[in-house]
């Protein structure tokens, strides 16, 4: 499909957003007598201040649920949380363009279309560390010789898309695969003998569609107990492997485990028990891992779990009339911050927790989480909305994925950061 969509039977997960507007009051009295330049300095400090450091001048709320480095994931506690942090002016841009990326899909190239661009003009910045910014050469440098793999529907091939511009800075990329539905490709980066995949998975787990009278219909069957078989006939060869999913299971769908139907969702059928979204996730998530983590003939070194991150529809779904014609992030505390997205990313740090405690003992592999729920629940502006260029989809807003350049660089950007605590373990590895 063209894009992910929440069908219209499901509840409305990304309606109107309330989006208070932030108010100051600057009052300053200066007694008679100050000097002008006294007045000029106070002033000129408030606004820089206010540019690189908006925290000082906006009340955040505190969040309820576990970070990603409260959770204790990776090897060792660091003041820097990678994954908590605000978004600042930055008016460097990004490293590429719509002109120098070659492989940008047109789909994502909202410049071209129309879409005013400066949401690029902003820059992640995580708390305790310095502002993330994505190096080609290095990223290729760690990589060098190795396997990278995302699994995943259209958001994460969003994704690889994001890193294929990125790293087309350094070198151009060579196309030496694609299926029939070019749903996996596989790109290769001869000077640095760098492999980098797209793997299409819904689910991570198996699935099929269902028929009626011949006709496919939007509903799968899922099995909940099995990793998907085109997936896993894929991993062999693969060293770093980010996976991801959920938009998939906001539809009608049946669950099955050891072959029975055990639930559904959204189906309010007699004698069916009802699944809610998050559990059925969850249990995904965890066969998954289980499957990487016990498999003895996969190469794995390094896995990775991106964490859900939100669509931006207003007044309606994609296929109502929904959009999302915002141009600038929101603030970290008018963002959203209980919705299922959180729940769903609450469940993926429980799941990568236990997984990295299992494969701790067993010395395999290591397990990682890129946690970009609360990130890009404040990125309301970068959207292709209806500039996408989708024929079959005329009339429709695209408010799920990513504009390219756009914040959704800094996934990759963030993945750098934790590739390069494992920088000297994936090459000493045999």
């Amino acid at each position: 499909m063209a894009m992910d969509k929440e069908s219209a039977a499901s509840p409305n997960l990304h309606g109107r957003n309330h989006i208070r507007k932030p108010t100051h009051v600057f009052t300053n009295v200066f007694p008679d007598g100050r000097t002008l330049a006294v007045m000029l300095t106070a002033v000129l400090f408030v606004l820089l201040l206010s540019t690189y450091h908006p925290e000082t001048f906006y009340h955040y709320h505190m969040r309820t649920h576990i970070s990603a480095q409260e959770a204790k994931i990776g090897h060792e506690d660091e003041v820097c949380n990678l994954f908590n942090g605000t978004w600042v002016r930055d008016f460097r841009g990004s490293i590429y363009t719509n002109v120098t990326c070659p492989t940008m899909p047109d789909s994502k190239n909202c410049g071209k279309y129309g879409k005013q661009m400066d949401y690029v003009n902003w820059k992640w910045v995580p708390h305790g560390c310095d502002m993330v910014r994505f190096e080609p050469q290095l990223f290729l440098n760690i990589v060098r010789g190795k396997t990278l793999a995302f699994a995943a529907d259209s958001i994460g091939r969003n994704q690889m898309e994001s890193l294929l511009c990125l790293l087309s800075q350094v070198e151009t990329p060579n196309k030496i695969y694609s299926d029939t539905k070019d749903k996996f490709v596989t790109w290769h980066f001869r000077s640095h003998n760098f492999t980098l995949m797209a793997l299409w998975t819904k689910f991570l787990v198996e699935a099929s569609e269902r028929e009626i009278n011949g006709t496919v219909i939007e509903m799968h069957d899922i099995h909940l107990d099995k990793l998907d078989a085109r997936l896993a006939a894929n991993l062999r060869k693969i060293n770093i492997l980010v996976i991801s999913s959920s938009r998939w299971f906001f539809r009608k769908n049946y669950l099955y485990e050891g072959g029975k139907l055990i639930g559904c969702i959204y189906c309010s059928e007699d004698n069916i028990t009802n699944f809610d979204v998050v559990t059925a996730i969850q249990r995904a998530l965890r066969t998954t891992l289980n499957n990487l983590t016990n498999y003895q003939e996969y190469e794995l070194q390094l896995i990775l779990v991106r964490t859900a991150t939100p669509a931006h529809f207003e007044n309606g779904f994609w296929n109502t009339g929904g959009y999302c014609n915002r141009t600038e992030p929101v603030r970290k505390g008018e963002a959203m911050t209980r919705t299922v997205e959180w729940a769903i990313r609450n469940a993926q740090v429980e799941e990568v927790n236990r997984a990295h405690k299992e494969s701790f003992h067993n010395g395999r592999m290591d397990i990682e989480i890129l946690d970009i729920t609360e990130a890009m629940s404040m990125r309301t502006d970068a959207h292709p909305g209806i500039h996408w260029d989708n024929k079959w989809m005329r009339g429709y807003s695209d408010c799920s994925h990513w504009c390219l350049p756009g914040p959704i660089d800094v996934w990759n950007e963030l993945l750098l950061s934790v590739l390069k605590k494992y920088g000297k373990d994936l090459h000493n590895h045999h």
